[in-house]
């Protein structure tokens, strides 16, 4: 499967993101009290969610600022 790429997600609108991160958080959870409960489980597993919710709430950010920049400057003129 490999590392989650960036430009896999861009394409996401803001609620397909926001429910990403959702599932995503509670993924890592579940994987997180795997592992404290030795269960077993795919370590990789945490890196890859790890990497996917900076990914989700990066590009969400982004968005956000994008968004107010825009509003700022309608409001300016």
């Amino acid at each position: 499967m490999g590392l989650p790429k960036f430009t896999d997600i861009i394409s996401l609108s803001n609620s397909e993101i926001s429910k990403a991160i959702i599932e995503t958080e509670n993924q890592l959870f579940n994987l997180r009290f795997k592992k404290a409960t030795r269960q077993s489980f795919k370590s990789h597993e945490i890196t890859t969610a790890k990497r996917r919710l900076a990914q989700l709430k990066t590009l969400l950010t982004s968005r956000l600022q994008n968004f107010e920049q825009k509003d700022d400057k309608l409001a300016i003129n």
